[in-house]
Formats: C-alpha cells, sequence, structure tokens
C-alpha cells in the first residue's frame, strides 16, 4: 500500500504522468521506495477510481495524447492521515544476512567474493547518499528545489532539514553494512586460513 503514498507525495508537488512518475521514481522516492513503471501505472488507474488522483488527457506528439493526474482533496487527506499513523513494519527478506548464517556451506572464495559484493554494492549505495546530501547542502537539488517552490516560505527549512535526515540514515545503514562485511572477510581468514577450499557436501537423507 506504501506505493499510493509515494506517488502521492510525488504529485503534492506539481501534475505528473505516468512517465513522469517513473523516471523521478529513480530520483526521488525510489531511493527508499522502489517501483517499475509495470506497477505505478495499475496504481495510478486504481487511485483515480478512489479518487485519490484525477487524470485529465494532455496532447502529446502530432496526433497522441497522455494521461497527467493531480492529487485531490481526498488525496491530500489520506496522505496526511498516512503520514500521521503509527508506522508498520514489513518482514524483512535480506538475503545477505540470511546466506551469511550458512556460510559454511560455501567454499571460502565464494563467501569471499559474496562480502566483497557485498561491500561494493553498499559502496555505490554510499556514494549516491553522499551526492545527494552535497545536492541539498548546495541547493542543486532539482527536486526538492520544485517541492520547495510549492512550500510556503515558514516551513522550507523543515522541508530541507527532513529530507537531510533521511539521506543520513541511507547513509548510516550503507556504513554500517560495509562495515560488517569487512567483518565479515576477517572471520572468513580466521576460520579458514590454508584449510580445503571445497564447499561441504550435502549428505543423502536415508530411505
Amino acid at each position: 500500500m506504501s506505493l499510493r503514498y509515494a506517488i502521492l507525495a510525488l504529485l503534492n508537488v506539481e501534475p505528473m504522468t505516468g512517465y513522469d512518475l517513473y523516471k523521478l521514481f529513480g530520483e526521488s522516492v525510489g531511493h527508499v521506495w522502489y517501483a517499475p513503471d509495470s506497477q505505478i501505472y495499475p496504481e495510478l488507474r486504481k487511485m483515480e477510481k478512489e479518487c485519490l488522483v484525477e487524470g485529465e488527457d494532455i496532447a502529446w506528439g502530432r496526433n497522441g495524447t497522455k494521461r497527467r493526474y493531480h492529487v485531490t482533496g481526498a488525496g491530500a487527506e489520506a496522505f496526511t492521515c498516512w503520514m500521521n499513523e503509527p508506522m508498520g513494519f514489513s518482514r524483512v527478506r535480506d538475503p545477505a544476512h540470511l546466506r551469511a548464517a550458512y556460510l559454511e556451506w560455501a567454499t571460502p572464495e565464494a563467501a569471499r567474493s559474496q562480502m566483497q559484493d557485498h561491500i561494493s554494492h553498499n559502496t555505490a549505495l554510499l556514494r549516491q547518499w553522499e551526492a545527494k546530501i552535497r545536492e541539498i547542502d548546495t541547493g542543486t537539488s532539482a527536486m526538492l528545489n520544485r517541492r520547495l517552490e510549492v512550500t510556503p516560505a515558514g516551513d522550507r527549512h523543515r522541508t530541507v532539514a527532513f529530507k537531510r535526515f533521511a539521506y543520513e540514515g541511507l547513509i548510516a545503514r550503507a556504513e554500517a553494512e560495509i562495515a560488517w562485511a569487512n567483518r565479515g572477510l576477517r572471520l572468513i581468514e580466521e576460520l579458514y586460513g590454508s584449510e580445503p577450499t571445497t564447499a561441504p557436501e550435502l549428505s543423502t537423507p536415508r530411505r
């Protein structure tokens, strides 16, 4: 259900088409809530039926049209209510930490590779989040600036502060994952040393 609220968050800035939303998901809320276009378009249609958004056909190209959506009063109220509700937490699906619990079944080389890949992945995320912080601090975040244009002047400092706070949390998470994976590399060296590098075989169940 959070997808619709991510959509409402973006539409609260300005009316957009489904394609506009898809592009902005990669630049804004997509950092914390990923959604492909195959989910965005059906959700927009559901939201329009529920009167949370209203669509209008606008000219596109020579003879085509595309649908642009804006938030209705009911949509704004729904978003406000959602923001003020107690937070619900989803069950975690974490393949890296699941595998870590059974790394004795991997060869040391495979275990090292998995930890190194985890470090590389989270280092890339860390650099991305740090770049977003720099954009906020230098006033060069295009999406944030568009949001500030429709925000009352007295509220803008809070908008900026909370946006920065969100990215600080993502940075802290990435740093923690990098530190954890580095600890994993050290543990692999401590446990294996020069031991054979083949993974254990699964035992054959007795019939």
